[in-house]
């Protein structure tokens, strides 16, 4: 386990063991980095501290043990991530859920069940299909034909550890199960901090086809086209579409788009491809959006989703958050260790538990 998280570790900073070496106060030799990280031997708590210093990353993420490995990683990123990147997020995760199972543990919350038994498939007829899975799965949760106030909170409530944390600029998410030694599996789904809300709810529920979709079993569907059908699926319901917008429209004026993108909380591209997909609009007519008025739209998000109402104010994890304050509630934590999972100052931490001064 430590030996897999330094090669991580190093991999995230970038770092040959050559160089690693060069850096470490107390000196070690590359020889001897090779041997932590094949497990062959352990360093010393004086070494362990320098390595902790020279990569940037807690004690607790080195030797920490609640994650033993991040199984099915499906990264949502551009084509030309690096390595590099793909560690960072990787680490990024991990010290994130360490903290989260750690809590968890605190508090003797038992592991989630299931809440995907009987409902993932391998395998695709077309493309419709995936629209039912999706209305399928609504059907399932209760959620109606509404939009979904907060991905966040539910796929908290259906066990799946959501964290958001600064990611690298060419990634947005990824999503994987936690294999725990022997303890059920977990799953997890990392957003990042530096996307917007639109594309923040359309990674959240792309990775949550990850968990859906194993296969799409037909070479003639792609994987990730088909997530992303899933995803607009599930957060715009095609009946519910064509209700609001009617079918069959000969064009659509950018008014009515920026209103159901608001009233659904995705993407103004998101929102084109999906009034093309139930038949609000055709093919060629959407073609014809996204080489004129809307070309521009899968960079630049016209008038965003911004402030803190709305989706805005509701599309962020909470559950660690509350879990940690419990725990303080408790007594089961101290504020300085509280202070340590939230990465707030111990000041900021002891406010929040006596409130403001003189109140």
């Amino acid at each position: 386990m430590f030996g897999q998280r330094l090669r991580l570790a190093r991999k995230r900073a970038g770092l040959s063991m050559r160089a690693l070496a060069e850096r470490m106060d107390p000196k070690v030799t590359a020889q001897a980095i090779s041997k932590y990280e094949t497990g062959k031997m352990m360093p010393s708590s004086a070494v362990l501290v320098g390595l902790a210093r020279v990569l940037d990353v807690s004690l607790d993420f080195l030797m920490s043990s609640q994650v033993e490995v991040l199984d099915g990683l499906e990264f949502r990123k551009h084509s030309s991530t690096s390595a590099r990147d793909r560690a960072k997020a990787e680490a990024v995760l991990i010290d994130n859920l360490e903290r989260y199972l750690a809590i968890e543990e605190v508090l003797g919350i038992p592991p989630a069940s299931d809440r995907f038994e009987g409902r993932r498939y391998d395998s695709v007829i077309d493309v419709e299909e995936i629209d039912a899975r999706a209305d399928e799965l609504r059907n399932a949760w209760n959620l109606g034909l509404d939009p979904v106030p907060s991905l966040c909170v539910l796929l908290e409530d259906k066990g799946i550890k959501v964290i958001e944390d600064d990611l690298p600029a060419r990634i947005s998410g990824l999503a994987c199960q936690v294999l725990r030694g022997g303890k059920p599996v977990a799953d997890a789904v990392l957003v990042s901090s530096r996307t917007n809300v639109e594309r923040k709810r359309l990674t959240l529920a792309h990775e949550l086809a990850h968990r859906m979709i194993g296969s799409t079993g037909n070479p003639a569907i792609k994987p990730e086209p088909a997530m992303n059908r899933f995803a607009g699926a599930f957060l715009v319901p095609g009946r519910h579409l064509l209700e609001k917008a009617g079918e069959g429209r000969r064009r659509i004026t950018y008014y009515e788009i920026i209103r159901l993108k608001h009233m659904y909380g995705v993407s103004a591209a998101a929102m084109l491809v999906r009034l093309g997909q139930v038949g609000v609009l055709t093919p060629a007519a959407v073609q014809h959006a996204f080489r004129t008025y809307a070309r521009s739209w899968r960079k630049s998000e016209p008038e965003p989703l911004e402030g803190n109402e709305g989706f805005a104010a509701f599309e962020k994890p909470q559950r660690f958050k509350s879990l940690v304050w419990r725990a303080v509630g408790e007594e089961l934590i101290a504020p300085v260790r509280a202070a340590t999972l939230l990465s707030e100052s111990l000041d900021v931490v002891e406010r929040q538990i006596t409130g403001p001064v003189g109140h």
